[in-house]
């Protein structure tokens, strides 16, 4: 099974950048997109094959996620615990016979770190439902976790060391996390390979010098690496700040 999640920065713009094209290409079983920022009345996506899920935040061009899957899951769940992030569609989960596939936008910390302190309850919460889901059947979760875990997952870790996506309650929230259960299936099959990132300023040329970070994520239950064949990134694909990454799963999973 493909499964591939990309952050990209506004649907609208993203389709218009070639978005389409690499969706048909791919072909994945499932494909996880974050900050859609648009309602899905708003956008017309004819995937045949595919069920559409979608869920948009209130405030329109703002935040949002969706997941086309050629599978058709048993049960949709929108949010987790009902509150902010709610409104701001950040989390989508598709129940599956044999796994829950949880699509996320985490919120930033912002450049002040303003909304750090919501982050980290933020996180506590959500860790809370990923381990309830766990408990049932294997996750398989992705997206912006806007986090790197890491020195090796960004270009200069320690001039943003107090900087948001980078500051030691974050990581230390990500390494709470794989403590309990769960699996970075990139690092698990890429454990030392340097200059591999998600996403890039849109300051000049840095890009295409690559200094960027690595905060897009597809982390799996623990008891799914016996079915884990690749995880990689698709940094040449662009259309967004962000690029696509890719997750492979044996076919047992789905049967």
């Amino acid at each position: 099974m493909k499964f591939i999640s990309w952050n990209v920065n506004g649907i609208r713009a993203c389709v218009q950048k070639g978005f389409l094209d690499y969706f048909k290409e791919q072909d994945a079983d499932i494909f996880c997109i974050q900050e859609t920022k648009c309602q899905e009345d708003q956008i017309t996506l004819d995937f045949e094959g595919y069920y559409q899920y979608w869920h948009s935040a209130v405030k329109k061009g703002y935040s949002g996620t969706a997941i086309f899957s050629k599978h058709k899951p048993v049960n949709v769940s929108y949010g987790f615990n009902g509150k902010e992030e709610d409104i701001e569609g950040r989390v989508l989960t598709l129940e599956f016979d044999t796994f829950y596939m949880v699509n996320v936008y985490t919120p930033n910390s912002q450049r002040d770190l303003a909304r750090l302190p919501f982050r980290l309850n933020w996180e506590d919460e959500f860790s809370g439902y990923l381990k309830k889901l766990d408990a049932h059947k294997p996750v398989i979760l992705c997206g912006d976790l806007n986090v790197a875990h890491h020195e090796i997952d960004l270009a200069n870790p320690k001039s943003n060391s107090k900087n948001s996506g980078f500051t030691q309650e974050e990581r230390g929230k990500m390494t709470s996390l794989l403590e309990n259960g769960f699996t970075d299936s990139f690092r698990y099959i890429n454990p030392t390979k340097e200059g591999s990132f998600t996403w890039w300023s849109y300051m000049n040329k840095v890009r295409e010098r690559n200094i960027g970070w690595r905060i897009d994520y597809f982390i799996i239950s623990n008891r799914l690496q016996t079915n884990l064949l690749n995880s990689e990134i698709h940094s040449n694909i662009m259309g967004s700040d962000h690029c696509p990454i890719i997750l492979t799963l044996d076919d047992q999973l789905i049967k």
